[in-house]
Protein backbone atom coordinates (compact mmCIF):
# COMPACT_ATOMS: atom_id res chain seq x y z
CA UNK A 1 0.00 0.00 0.00
CA UNK A 2 1.31 3.39 -0.99
CA UNK A 3 -0.03 6.74 0.83
CA UNK A 4 0.09 10.01 -1.21
CA UNK A 5 -0.63 13.71 -0.20
CA UNK A 6 -1.27 16.38 -2.51
CA UNK A 7 -1.77 20.19 -1.62
CA UNK A 8 -2.83 23.18 -4.14
CA UNK A 9 -3.49 27.02 -3.95
CA UNK A 10 -4.89 29.37 -6.58
CA UNK A 11 -5.71 33.20 -6.56
CA UNK A 12 -9.00 34.17 -7.63
CA UNK A 13 -8.77 36.06 -11.24
CA UNK A 14 -8.93 39.33 -12.17
CA UNK A 15 -11.02 38.21 -15.52
CA UNK A 16 -14.55 38.40 -14.59
CA UNK A 17 -15.40 36.10 -17.26
CA UNK A 18 -13.14 33.28 -16.33
CA UNK A 19 -15.23 30.20 -14.78
CA UNK A 20 -14.89 28.42 -11.35
CA UNK A 21 -14.80 24.66 -11.35
CA UNK A 22 -13.89 22.57 -8.52
CA UNK A 23 -13.83 18.79 -8.32
CA UNK A 24 -14.53 18.58 -11.84
CA UNK A 25 -17.94 20.24 -10.93
CA UNK A 26 -19.19 24.21 -12.25
CA UNK A 27 -19.63 26.65 -9.57
CA UNK A 28 -22.06 28.85 -11.17
CA UNK A 29 -22.37 32.97 -10.85
CA UNK A 30 -18.64 33.19 -8.97
CA UNK A 31 -15.46 34.45 -11.07
CA UNK A 32 -12.83 31.92 -11.15
CA UNK A 33 -9.30 31.00 -10.64
CA UNK A 34 -6.11 31.94 -12.00
CA UNK A 35 -4.18 29.13 -13.83
CA UNK A 36 -2.80 27.82 -16.90
CA UNK A 37 -5.47 24.99 -17.28
CA UNK A 38 -8.82 25.17 -15.61
CA UNK A 39 -7.40 25.84 -12.17
CA UNK A 40 -9.59 23.05 -10.50
CA UNK A 41 -7.58 23.04 -7.13
CA UNK A 42 -10.05 20.27 -5.93
CA UNK A 43 -8.86 17.71 -8.50
CA UNK A 44 -5.46 19.21 -8.72
CA UNK A 45 -4.40 18.42 -5.19
CA UNK A 46 -5.94 14.93 -6.18
CA UNK A 47 -4.23 14.44 -9.16
CA UNK A 48 -0.82 15.76 -6.60
CA UNK A 49 -1.76 12.74 -4.22
CA UNK A 50 -2.16 10.38 -6.86
CA UNK A 51 1.44 10.88 -8.18
CA UNK A 52 2.93 11.26 -5.26
CA UNK A 53 1.99 7.78 -3.85
CA UNK A 54 3.06 5.91 -6.87
CA UNK A 55 6.11 8.09 -6.67
CA UNK A 56 5.57 9.57 -10.46
CA UNK A 57 6.72 13.10 -9.36
CA UNK A 58 4.08 15.84 -9.66
CA UNK A 59 1.32 17.33 -11.61
CA UNK A 60 3.65 20.09 -12.64
CA UNK A 61 6.39 17.60 -14.17
CA UNK A 62 3.52 15.73 -16.02
CA UNK A 63 1.43 18.72 -17.13
CA UNK A 64 3.99 21.75 -16.86
CA UNK A 65 2.24 25.41 -17.22
CA UNK A 66 5.02 26.11 -19.30
CA UNK A 67 3.64 24.13 -22.09
CA UNK A 68 0.90 25.29 -24.62
CA UNK A 69 -0.62 21.91 -24.87
CA UNK A 70 -1.99 22.35 -21.30
CA UNK A 71 -3.22 25.99 -21.70
CA UNK A 72 -6.59 25.85 -20.60
CA UNK A 73 -6.51 22.02 -20.20
CA UNK A 74 -9.67 20.13 -18.40
CA UNK A 75 -8.92 18.56 -15.05
CA UNK A 76 -11.18 15.92 -16.00
CA UNK A 77 -8.62 14.76 -18.63
CA UNK A 78 -5.81 15.39 -16.47
CA UNK A 79 -6.96 13.40 -13.48
CA UNK A 80 -7.87 10.67 -16.27
CA UNK A 81 -4.22 10.84 -17.19
CA UNK A 82 -3.04 10.60 -13.82
CA UNK A 83 -5.46 7.26 -13.71
CA UNK A 84 -3.77 5.86 -15.96
CA UNK A 85 -0.30 6.43 -15.24
CA UNK A 86 -0.91 4.98 -11.79
CA UNK A 87 -2.26 1.61 -13.09
CA UNK A 88 0.39 1.53 -15.61
CA UNK A 89 3.03 1.72 -12.78
CA UNK A 90 0.94 -1.10 -11.18
CA UNK A 91 -1.32 0.40 -8.89
CA UNK A 92 -5.02 0.96 -8.58
CA UNK A 93 -6.73 3.80 -6.22
CA UNK A 94 -7.93 2.24 -3.13
CA UNK A 95 -9.63 5.41 -1.50
CA UNK A 96 -9.38 9.19 -1.59
CA UNK A 97 -9.98 11.92 0.62
CA UNK A 98 -10.27 15.59 -0.29
CA UNK A 99 -10.79 19.32 1.46
CA UNK A 100 -11.54 22.52 -0.45
CA UNK A 101 -10.66 25.54 1.78
CA UNK A 102 -12.54 28.53 0.36
CA UNK A 103 -14.27 31.40 2.92
CA UNK A 104 -16.15 32.09 -0.51
CA UNK A 105 -18.31 30.05 -2.33
CA UNK A 106 -20.43 27.94 0.22
CA UNK A 107 -19.99 24.83 -1.22
CA UNK A 108 -21.72 22.50 0.78
CA UNK A 109 -24.75 22.14 -2.21
CA UNK A 110 -22.21 21.06 -4.69
CA UNK A 111 -19.92 18.57 -2.63
CA UNK A 112 -22.21 15.73 -3.33
CA UNK A 113 -21.68 16.06 -6.96
CA UNK A 114 -17.98 17.06 -6.56
CA UNK A 115 -17.59 13.30 -5.03
CA UNK A 116 -20.02 11.57 -7.06
CA UNK A 117 -17.75 12.83 -10.78
CA UNK A 118 -14.39 12.68 -8.79
CA UNK A 119 -15.11 9.13 -7.81
CA UNK A 120 -16.40 7.92 -11.34
CA UNK A 121 -13.33 9.44 -12.66
CA UNK A 122 -11.06 8.09 -10.06
CA UNK A 123 -12.62 4.51 -10.31
CA UNK A 124 -12.99 4.75 -5.97
CA UNK A 125 -14.95 6.81 -3.43
CA UNK A 126 -13.21 10.34 -3.30
CA UNK A 127 -14.63 11.75 -0.10
CA UNK A 128 -15.00 15.73 -0.64
CA UNK A 129 -15.30 18.42 2.53
CA UNK A 130 -15.13 22.17 2.69
CA UNK A 131 -14.16 24.32 5.34
CA UNK A 132 -13.62 27.80 5.84
CA UNK A 133 -10.05 29.59 7.45
CA UNK A 134 -11.89 31.36 9.79
CA UNK A 135 -10.69 34.61 8.14
CA UNK A 136 -7.29 33.70 8.59
CA UNK A 137 -4.46 34.15 6.01
CA UNK A 138 -4.73 34.90 2.41
CA UNK A 139 -7.40 31.91 2.13
CA UNK A 140 -9.26 33.21 5.17
CA UNK A 141 -9.29 37.23 3.00
CA UNK A 142 -10.49 35.44 0.27
CA UNK A 143 -7.89 35.98 -2.23
CA UNK A 144 -8.23 32.20 -3.62
CA UNK A 145 -9.02 28.47 -2.55
CA UNK A 146 -7.01 25.71 -1.51
CA UNK A 147 -7.13 21.96 -1.16
CA UNK A 148 -5.51 19.02 0.43
CA UNK A 149 -5.51 15.54 -0.41
CA UNK A 150 -5.12 12.26 0.19
CA UNK A 151 -4.78 9.14 -1.11
CA UNK A 152 -4.24 5.54 -0.78
CA UNK A 153 -3.22 3.03 -3.44
CA UNK A 154 -2.92 -0.66 -3.36
CA UNK A 155 -0.98 -2.88 -5.85
CA UNK A 156 -2.70 -3.89 -8.23
CA UNK A 157 -2.82 -7.66 -8.55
Amino acid sequence: MRIGQGVDVHRFSTDAARELWLGLVLIPDVVGLEGHSDADVATHALIDALLGAANLGDIGHHFPPTDERYAGAKSVDMLTSTRQLVETAGFRISSADLTILAEQPKLAWFIPTMSERLSEVAGTTVSVKATTLEGLGALGRQEGIGATAVVLLEEAP
